[in-house]
């Protein structure tokens, strides 16, 4: 472990720590599905090269370490002992050619999630945390496994420049310009899909915010996205892993 400290820039060492961070946090909110999904960051300096989770590891597993870096086609670039899963990268290969700023991208099929995305209304705008998506949520229509190249052009049309996506059928994927931005957009994003499920399973009848609200809500002086909110929220949430189990820095 020290030797892929030692091989790689102090930039991509704190990246990896990052993101090896982020799947352990998956794990302590519930969002992980066995060894599948995934979250990738772009390299710093690198367009062209992203840290990926090693396939067959579970989320609470990963190391800063362990995690693999490959190309824009799922192909291994070092000599970890560790495999990858090519199929599973094809949403995020899309998405990071077409998104400069979408320097990590994180997906999950959560519970939550995969119920909303198979309403059509989507997400309602029915609590203060889908206030905060809704402005810059897009939604991709479900075309089975995303194993398939053809698809990546529709996918990155749908997203568009939003920081939400929901995949119809099938989970929940934001972006970020870092590890702790994409991870907060996902917590908004989760949130109001569990928000939604809950209200919905009480069987009342559901109010909607007021659409003055959500007018000035959605105006450029209201309610901001999550872009950016991370850097104030990642550091307590590193501490919070510190103090449980600090083995991802490893």
């Amino acid at each position: 472990m020290t030797a892929v400290r030692d091989k790689v820039s102090a930039e991509e060492w704190a990246v990896r720590v990052d993101l090896a961070a982020c799947y352990r946090l998956l794990v302590r909110y519930g969002w992980e599905d066995l060894v599948f999904t995934h979250i990738t960051m772009r390299v710093p300096g690198a367009d062209d090269q992203f840290l990926i989770n090693p396939y067959g590891l579970f989320f609470d597993e990963i190391t800063a370490s362990s995690l693999v870096k490959i190309d824009l086609q799922g192909k291994k670039l070092d000599d970890s002992p560790y495999g990858v899963n090519p199929a599973g990268f094809v949403i995020h290969s899309a998405i990071h050619a077409a998104r400069h700023d979408a320097r990590c991208v994180l997906h999950t099929h959560t519970v939550s999630g995969i119920a909303v995305s198979a309403q059509r209304e989507g997400l309602l705008p029915i609590s203060q945390q889908s206030m905060s998506v809704i402005p810059s949520l897009g939604y991709h229509d479900f075309e089975g496994i995303a194993t398939r190249d053809d698809e990546k052009p529709r996918l990155v049309a749908d997203l568009g420049d939003n920081t939400h996506l929901i995949l119809r059928n099938h989970g929940l994927l934001t972006v970020g310009e870092t590890v702790a931005d994409a991870f907060v957009a996902m917590y908004f994003l989760e949130s109001s899909c569990a928000i939604q499920v809950r209200a919905q399973s009480g069987g009342g009848e559901l109010i909607p915010v007021p659409k003055e609200v959500l007018d000035a809500a959605y105006s450029p002086m209201g309610l901001a996205r999550p872009r950016g909110r991370g850097a104030a929220i990642w550091p307590g949430l590193l501490r919070r892993l510190d103090r449980v189990d600090p083995s991802y820095r490893d």
